[in-house]
């Protein structure tokens, strides 16, 4: 089956070629997700996902092109949902607080990888331009021209963004760490305390 022929079958309901065009890019939409906080505790990024898959059932009729054409649609149904959430936050400008306070934690399906952690500690000091794209080139794997679609700007800018992320990732990686050394008292020499 070509590209081609699973959007032609979406665009007529089959099933089969939703799961596959599911399979294909459901996955990295939710990671992809994620490094977008939309600020509200209220929109997930699988809430985000699954609104963004519902418009694209909804307008597929209005689309041409490959499966890799669909991903860089998809995903810019996806970036432009998770701004009407951010910028619906904004406007409620409410802090509901932490959710775990209320109900207490729930023991839940997680893996603790402190790699992980550091990843995404030294993504979250970039500019969010720069780490949306580093997380979509490299940590999805997706071409720089659906991804300069997936975010609303021109091939250049993306590399040039991509090109800042990596000077800044490379810097904090490389730069020199300070050590705190404690000042001692001198050791006296053995010799020395007699003579005085």
């Amino acid at each position: 089956m070509t590209d081609d022929a699973i959007v032609a079958l979406a665009k007529e309901g089959n099933p089969d070629a939703w799961r596959v065009l599911y399979r294909q890019h459901g996955g990295r939409l939710v990671v992809w997700l994620q490094t977008r906080p939309t600020g509200d505790t209220m929109a997930s990024p699988e809430d985000i996902a699954g609104e963004a898959w519902f418009v694209a059932a909804q307008k597929i009729a209005d689309f041409e092109g490959s499966t890799s054409d669909f991903a860089g649609w998809l995903f810019g149904i996806a970036r432009r949902l998770s701004l009407t959430a951010r910028r619906t936050s904004d406007r409620r400008a409410t802090s509901p607080g932490d959710v775990t306070e209320l109900l207490g934690a729930v023991e839940g399906p997680h893996v603790d990888v402190l790699a992980n952690d550091w990843v995404r500690s030294q993504l979250s000091s970039l500019p969010p331009r720069e780490r949306s794209v580093i997380g979509l080139v490299y940590g999805l794997g997706i071409d720089y021209a659906t991804a300069a679609e997936i975010l609303g700007i021109s091939r250049v800018s993306l590399r040039v963004a991509r090109h800042r992320g990596l000077k800044r990732l490379r810097d904090l990686v490389t730069a020199p760490r300070l050590e705190v050394v404690r000042e001692r008292e001198p050791r006296s020499e053995p010799g020395s305390a007699a003579a005085s």
